[in-house]
This record gives C-alpha cells, structure tokens and sequence, in this order.
C-alpha cells in the first residue's frame, strides 16, 4: 500500500486548463503504474488515464483524449494530470490510484487510491 495525496482542483471556466498533482509516500513509486480516475456524482467512476511504471506507456479514456495527459516524476514521487481544453462535464472528484503491477488497464488492478480532489468547470 501506498498512501496518496492529490492536489490541484478547483473552479475553472469551459475552455480552461488545470493541472492536478497525486504526490505517493512510497520511495518506490517507480515501482507502480499509475492511473487517474474520476467520479461525478450520480454516475461510476471512470477511469481516464493509465502510466506504466517507467512511463513509457500511457492510455486514454474516449472522453479524455486528445485534452488531457498524464504524466510521472520518479525522482519527486508525483503523479500529474493536465488537463486543458475543460467543458462542464469534466466536473467531478478525481482521484488517483496507484497499482503493483507494471501496467494497469482497469479499476480492480489499483490498491492505493487517494482522497480525491474536486474540479469543477463552469459554462
């Protein structure tokens, strides 16, 4: 288990841009993939973005793509999420999750997840 802090959220207008920081207590945070999810209320929660444990490998969700990208600093133990071009059904909580294996492609493959950040875009 490693313990997770995520930060960065708050209220931005359509059109703009947030970047989210997920910080890992582990020294071996080289050690796990990474992904981001998110959860607005009334709805699962969806999972957006995926790193493997170099970082050489990175998927998107659909809705994702193109807009945001997820990106790692092993030596800072931080995990990011860029995040431009937001439209007011980005609005939800977005947690990060970190996973033992090398790469993670689903929800059940993370055990460590943080307390959540919340980002909210206006119209």
């Amino acid at each position: 288990q490693v313990q997770l802090v995520e930060s960065g959220g708050g209220l931005v207008q359509a059109g703009g841009s947030l970047r989210l920081s997920c910080t890992a207590s582990s020294r071996t945070f080289g050690n796990y993939a990474m992904g981001w999810f998110r959860q607005a209320p009334g709805k699962e929660r969806e999972l957006l973005a995926t790193i493997s444990w170099i970082g050489g490998s990175t998927k998107y969700a659909d809705s994702v793509k193109g807009r945001f990208t997820i990106s790692r600093d092993n030596a800072r133990s931080t995990l990011y999420l860029q995040m431009n071009s937001l439209k007011p059904e980005d609005t939800a909580v977005y947690y990060c999750a970190a996973s033992n294996l090398p790469e993670a492609t689903e929800a059940l493959d993370f055990g460590s997840w943080g307390q959540g950040t919340q980002v909210t875009v206006s119209s």
